[in-house]
């Protein structure tokens, strides 16, 4: 950790204390997408339409090495709103600056050609096949020389030089505790605060989460219209869901068991450790729906979303975003499939008991051998790291959590 810190930290000439970074010119190696996004990674993905067509696109990934196969358990049957979500999370996962090519194969043409359509609006290369009137045997066959191609593409691409505060990064906690909100959730909004002004595209969101600070989050919207836009998606959280379903407070379910352990009593404790990952300077522009791009230009967004780590990640991942930041307590160990998941951690104990899972250590704060403003640094430069193709220690642990959130029953 103290080779980490010595390489970030600036000293004054004369001594005292360190100065402050300009992170406007630091650089970046990666892959600069055809629609003039940058990804960090280079996946060449299969993607399932619908749950009957995971064996295929599974098969077609154990054939194709260097190919990520994405199953999942949702795509049959589903109508209005949930339809919507499920072609938006299909679209955004296919069409993330982090994935070259893809392979979509599901049972049906029609919903088949949606995705592919959508995928194609980026300008990377996209292939569809259907399993209808074809069978598994020569939909795999098909679809294994196209991935077979887009391989040898993809394998091909060259990085080139671009700014760091290009990039897209998310937030989300997990496994929280009282650590988390005194160390590694102010260390992600410090990271925040310095990046967000130079043009970076920013993302928070774990609605039920803020519950308790809604009051808070609503202020810290960019213009009263926004603050507004994210109290309705909230009020509508707590109506037609946690009102309409719930057994005792948030069905026992907010703060977790996980949490409760870690010593946060209340939800309200938890929304306020929550929100120290958007910073003290950060103000939010916009407040989108889940999978939904960000499309009002850089700066911080709220995304409406589920709390549960890996359906969380994947609606960021689906919105665009590249990199994940994730601060936890306890110990969490989600990954995703095509974009690297940071941990962040200032609990000793998790450091000691979980250390493989853990990128940024920031234990430090808590004992005071180190400022927020320290480990903020700390972190954007694993995210420089990560970003030049160092593996997360999820990637490294083959992590790939990948979950589709669903709305209401299937018909």
């Amino acid at each position: 950790m103290s080779e980490i810190i010595c390489t970030r930290i600036i000293a004054k000439p004369n001594g005292g204390e360190p100065m402050a970074l300009d992170f406007s010119n630091q650089t970046i190696n990666a892959w600069r997408r055809e629609n003039d996004r940058v990804g960090v990674r280079n996946h060449v993905v299969i993607l399932p339409v619908d749950d009957i067509s995971n064996a295929a696109c599974e098969a077609v990934s154990n054939i194709v090495k260097g190919t990520i196969a994405l199953p999942h358990s949702y795509g049959r049957l589903q109508f209005g709103e949930d339809l919507d979500l499920h072609f938006r999370t299909m679209i955004g996962t296919g069409s993330n600056p982090n994935v070259a090519a893809v392979i979509v194969i599901g049972i049906e043409p029609e919903w088949t050609k949606v995705i592919v359509d959508g995928v194609a609006k980026t300008g990377k290369p996209v292939e569809g096949f259907s399993i209808e009137q074809k069978g598994d045997f020569e939909t795999i066959r098909q679809a294994s020389w196209k991935a077979k191609e887009f391989v040898h593409w993809a394998s091909e691409l060259q990085k080139e030089t671009c700014a760091l505060t290009e990039l897209w990064i998310s937030t989300k906690c997990g496994e929280s505790d009282t650590t988390t909100g005194l160390s590694s959730c102010p260390t992600v909004g410090n990271m925040y605060d310095k990046l967000l002004p130079h043009g970076l595209y920013g993302c928070f969101g774990e609605t039920s989460e803020i519950t308790g600070a809604e009051h808070i989050c609503e202020k810290r919207a960019a213009n009263r219209e926004v603050g507004t836009k994210f109290r309705e998606i909230w009020q509508a959280y707590q109506d037609d869901v946690i009102f309409a379903h719930q057994t005792d407070d948030l069905s026992d379910s907010q703060p977790t068991k996980g949490n409760i352990l870690g010593g946060l009593t209340t939800i309200e404790e938890k929304a306020m450790g929550n929100l120290e990952k958007i910073g003290r300077t950060s103000r939010y522009i916009d407040a989108v729906g889940p999978a939904e791009a960000s499309t009002k230009g850089p700066g911080l967004y709220f995304m409406d979303s589920s709390s549960a780590a890996a359906e969380c990640v994947t609606l960021m991942a689906a919105g665009g975003y590249v990199v994940h930041t994730f601060p936890t307590g306890q110990g969490n160990v989600v990954g995703n499939p095509i974009i690297p998941v940071i941990k962040i951690s200032g609990n000793p104990r998790t450091l000691r008991t979980m250390s493989e899972h853990i990128d940024v250590d920031v234990t430090g704060v808590l004992t005071r051998e180190m400022t927020i403003d320290q480990a903020g640094d700390i972190l954007i430069d694993m995210i420089s790291r990560t970003a030049n193709g160092r593996l997360t220690a999820a990637e490294a642990l083959g992590h790939r959590e990948f979950s589709m959130t669903k709305l209401y029953r299937s018909a």
